[in-house]
């Protein structure tokens, strides 16, 4: 489950926030340090195509990154989700840490 892989300081040391409220929207995971957001696309999303898009526009708009991945990819892939995240996280001007 990434929520376990996230929370603790886990992931290079940073510390993400599950169901978090950033503006209007609630998020799946959110790190304010780096002004990332995480989102899991489920069933759910597939019928809420243009709500997505504007939540990411929205948010974007703010200074933020989302990181998209499919619950599939997740569930039954996860070490590449994390390469991902953590790739992402070495590359950000925003960390202090490399």
């Amino acid at each position: 489950m990434l929520w376990k892989e996230l929370k603790g300081r886990k992931v290079l040391g940073y510390q993400f926030m599950r169901q978090k409220s950033v503006g209007e929207y609630i998020v799946d995971f959110y790190c304010s340090k780096l002004k990332l957001v995480i989102e899991i696309d489920g069933e759910s999303h597939k019928s809420r195509y243009d709500y997505n898009i504007q939540k990411q526009r929205d948010l974007e708009s703010i200074g933020l990154t989302m990181l998209r991945f499919n619950d599939v990819d997740v569930k039954q892939n996860m070490p590449n989700v994390l390469m991902v995240v953590k790739g992402w996280i070495k590359h950000n001007p925003l960390n202090p840490l490399y």
